[in-house]
């Protein structure tokens, strides 16, 4: 989520931390004395290092949790594959909340868009279109910069929803109407409208609608008369003239939005439907602003339009999460009564809330509008798998706004509806009311029933103490590694004991591969304590990088504030000491000192794209591909030339997976001025956007050629050195194995610390094992982080050894799935099949990744459990519906399916 969701308990539980205000008033050049004192004091003041290295409790997540959510996976899959077509997009949003709550954004995105396609009405185009759109805010650019390259990029853009939307208005049709052969009356009719009288066909008109059928044609008296008084019905003669040119041609001229509007009133209250739907859809093209929206819905909504509400329902949805700010809009949506909620929300109710409900929550999630927008959602629900998302979502809201009872009530249902992640809330309810033992054993229930996750034994450890919370704590970061929480209180816990050095150590265990800010707060609240300022400059420099408007101490300061504060006591850099020690950092495979100085630099006169290009780099490969998208743009802003600029751009249509258009840009910007960054960009690009293997020869010698004019531009030590290391991985690729090691050594001359790993390569193609080990320990010894360098290192070595250096790579880096993989594979090779799928279930839990399910997959094939092989393919197909491999095993697996 775009905003933090943090729990009501957590709240509460930090009204004694740390009043920052109390510090940053401290005198400047006193800020020592000031931590010396707090240190030395046994009182619970604010200003104690007690409060400076409080752990917030873990938030309730409004998300959907399953306990086995490859089950669900397989189960949505199988689905997908046999339900009726109209069901598949409600299917995708729920495959997107289940990625939602494992934070897989990709995937997201990715169900989102499978919604979108396989909407099977014009409001799910609305809303999934919209929903995209939302989930892409920021990324303007990035189509701004597609047309350029001419190529279309509004795939999500508005639907015309007046040529989309069918309506029935077969029972207001009379095309077909003769007269009574008992009359005998004149073919046209005079229509009296204010001091005009207008002249019609009466059985033209008589066609619009049953009522003037019956006028006209029925035992009424206007049906004998050939003039006719309608002055007492708010049409003007204007628009009756409109309606008589209407009954001749069945179509309307182009008029004034206020003469359709009249016409739309008369033709509901005499149900020509026909004239109601044709005025309906003229109305609905002309909605082109949120203020047309707002005056138009209400109209649509007294006249039952359904095409003019859904036009303006998608200038609405278009415009999230702006339009939620606008009263307006909200009181549309909260004063409508249910016949009007179902002109507005059409076919696609639950998907409508939820977009809404989500949105509402990210701007503000105790707002009086988020709740409305809740409530709906769980009106709307429908199936069970809607009402336990809705229930839990809405129980979380309600939490946070301290409305105990109603939260209970909702935490409750959503369990009974199967959503056991729901007795977090339950357990919070608990505690908030007393009831510690209660929510203890709440845990422990659940525990004993399910197969346990990690998330458990960190919920229960909130409610004990001593040396079962630490057990507690230690379980749940064995079952789920990627948990902050436990790495946070045990590093505050030792902090608190004095244990200095055992507590940065297990902060920086989280930090190694996961970049979160608390943790990065936190630590930068043990170097204030120890009164380590240069560090703690670091890391609040490399938060602002990640979040320039971050708010620290339960949103009480601004980050930067605390920054400007700190910097008074750390030594200024000039600028070319910022490049010395950007050096040493980058050298030393330091990406957050390299981050924090790149912000450092960036206040000074320095060329800023280049240096907010370098900090896109770290930050990618970091994995924070958002903030990454930031500073490419702000590199892009920042450009001093125009071939600079378009490399920025190429840059950023690449990282955003449109591979040609960045080579354009490349070509573009080497038109203009030949230079080093426009050489290394069409080099990446060409690479990867030759999908063809018969080429591939060709394509690396002109990728060799294009590394080989880079190196001849001018540049730093720092880029040159990843063109010589990107040069060498060409050459090794195309065998030339003594250009590949010169351009590693050369590199390593100018401390691009990572060709050791090239170099490595090397010597091991040429089977010299020990060199290749040798090499890779060099580049473990420099590198401060170095799980890549065990696990390629591993590759060097005997079993022993790689299984060591494995075991290894997996406590820097639980994220890394080959140590699992390879570990299973060794398992399954010493017949121990439990063994080896329980090492492969273990990585499972926590990461939804492809090559880990397909290997259970064939496991589970090979001992004969077609289900579990079942299962396991189809979570892996929700994962990537294409991959080839999944496709051919599911196929296999499915034959011998019982």
């Amino acid at each position: 989520m775009r905003a933090p969701f943090t729990s009501d308990s957590c709240k509460e539980s930090q009204l004694d931390s740390l009043n920052p205000q109390s510090w940053l008033q401290v005198e400047r050049g006193k800020l020592s004395n000031f931590f010396a004192q707090s240190s030395s004091s046994s009182s619970s003041s604010s200003s104690s290092i007690e409060s400076l290295i409080k752990v917030p409790e873990p938030p309730v997540h409004p998300f959907f949790k399953p306990v086995d959510y490859v089950e669900v996976l397989a189960q949505i899959h199988e689905e997908l594959e046999s339900c009726p077509p109209q069901e598949r997009s409600n299917l995708y949003l729920f495959q997107y909340q289940l990625f939602r709550g494992l934070g897989e954004a990709k995937l997201m995105r990715r169900s989102l868009r499978s919604a979108w396609l396989k909407g099977s009405t014009v409001h799910e185009k609305l809303v999934f279109g919209a929903w995209l759109k939302y989930e892409r805010q920021g990324e303007e650019l990035i189509s701004d910069l597609l047309v350029t390259c001419g190529k279309c990029a509004r795939e999500y853009g508005p639907v015309d929803v007046s040529s989309e939307l069918d309506v029935d208005i077969s029972s207001g049709s009379h095309e077909t109407l003769s007269m009574m052969n008992d009359k005998h009356v004149s073919r046209s009719v005079s229509f009296k409208v204010g001091d005009e009288n207008i002249v019609c066909d009466r059985q033209k008109i008589a066609s619009l609608s049953a009522p003037f059928y019956s006028m006209l044609n029925g035992c009424f008296s206007e049906s004998l008369c050939e003039h006719i008084d309608l002055s007492e019905n708010n049409i003007s003669p204007l628009g009756f003239r409109e309606i008589n040119e209407f009954s001749l041609t069945g179509s309307l001229n182009e008029v004034s939005p206020n003469i359709l509007l009249e016409i739309l009133v008369f033709a509901n209250k005499f149900c020509c439907e026909s004239l109601k739907d044709a005025c309906d859809r003229k109305l609905a093209s002309l909605v082109s602003s949120r203020d047309d929206a707002v005056e138009l819905m209400e109209c649509a909504l007294e006249e039952n339009s359904p095409v003019l509400a859904a036009s303006c329902l998608q200038v609405f949805l278009q415009e999230l999460p702006d339009c939620l700010n606008d009263d307006r809009v909200v009181e549309i949506f909260s004063h409508s009564n249910k016949q009007q909620k179902m002109i507005i929300d059409g076919s696609a109710p639950f998907s409508l809330y939820c977009l809404l409900s989500e949105a509402a929550m990210n701007l503000d999630p105790q707002s009086d509008k988020t709740v409305f927008f809740l409530d709906q959602l769980v009106e709307s629900a429908e199936t069970n798998r809607q009402k336990l998302l809705a229930f839990h979502q809405l129980g979380c809201v309600r939490l946070l706004r301290k409305e105990y009872d109603e939260a209970e009530r909702l935490f409750e249902a959503a369990l009974n509806a199967g959503h056991i992640y729901s007795v977090v809330g339950l357990a919070r309810l608990c505690n908030i009311r007393g009831h510690r033992l209660w929510a203890y054993d709440k845990l422990s229930s659940v525990i004993s029933s399910v197969t346990p996750l990690g998330w458990m034994y960190q919920e229960r450890s909130l409610y004990c103490e001593g040396d079962q919370r630490w057990e507690d704590l230690e379980k749940a970061t064995e079952l789920d590694p990627t948990l902050t929480y436990p790495y946070m209180y045990r590093a505050a816990s030792l902090m608190r004991k004095q244990k200095f050095e055992a507590a940065l150590a297990e902060i920086n265990r989280i930090l190694g591969f996961k970049l979160a800010l608390e943790c990065l707060e936190l630590r930068f609240c043990f170097y204030l304590a120890l009164e380590n300022y240069q560090a703690a400059i670091c890391d609040v420099q490399a938060i602002l990088t990640l979040s320039p408007h971050y708010r620290m101490f339960e949103g009480r300061v601004a980050a930067s504030q605390l920054r400007t504060l700190v910097c008074e006591h750390v030594e200024n850099w000039t600028t070319a000491d910022c490049w010395l020690q950007l050096y040493d950092r980058w050298s030393s495979v330091d990406d957050i000192g390299s981050l924090s100085v790149i912000y450092q630099m960036l206040e000074s006169d320095a060329a800023k794209g280049i240096l907010y290009f370098r900090q896109s780099l770290l930050l990618l490969r970091l994995n924070c591909p958002e903030a990454a998208m930031r500073s490419l743009q702000l590199a892009r802003q920042h450009a001093s030339t125009e071939h600079e600029r378009l490399v920025y751009e190429g840059w950023i249509l690449y990282d955003t997976g449109h591979c040609n258009e960045g080579l354009q840009k490349a070509e573009e910007s080497i038109n203009i001025k030949k230079s080093f960054e426009a050489f290394f960009l069409k080099a990446y690009a060409l690479a990867d956007s030759n999908p063809d293997p018969s080429c591939s020869s060709s394509c690396s010698s002109t990728v060799m050629s294009l590394l080989e004019e880079a190196l001849k531009c001018p540049s730093d030590r720092l880029r040159k050195g990843q063109a010589l290391n990107n040069l060498g991985s060409v050459y090794v690729d195309c065998n030339k194995l003594d250009l590949a090691a010169d351009c590693y050594i050369n590199a390593l001359k100018i401390r691009h610390t990572r060709a050791h790993q090239g170099l490595a390569r090397v010597h091991f193609l040429r089977n010299d094992k020990i060199a290749a080990f040798e090499e890779m320990t060099k580049l473990i010894e420099k590198a401060q982080n170095n799980a890549s360098a065990y696990e390629k290192r591993s590759e060097y070595c005997d079993r022993e050894m790689t299984k060591a250096d494995l075991e290894m790579v997996t406590r820097l880096d639980p994220l890394r799935v080959y140590p699992y993989r390879y570990r299973a594979a060794v398992l399954m090779d010493s017949h121990k099949e439990k063994e080896a799928i329980a090492e492969l279930s273990r990585a499972i839990v926590f990461k939804a990744d492809l090559h880990l399910l397909h290997l259970r997959a064939a496991f589970h094939e090979h001992t004969g459990d077609v289900l579990a092989a079942l299962r396991d393919c189809r979570a892996a197909l929700s994962v990537d519906p294409n991959q080839r491999e999944m496709l051919e095993l599911r196929s296999r697996v499915h034959s011998h399916e019982p």
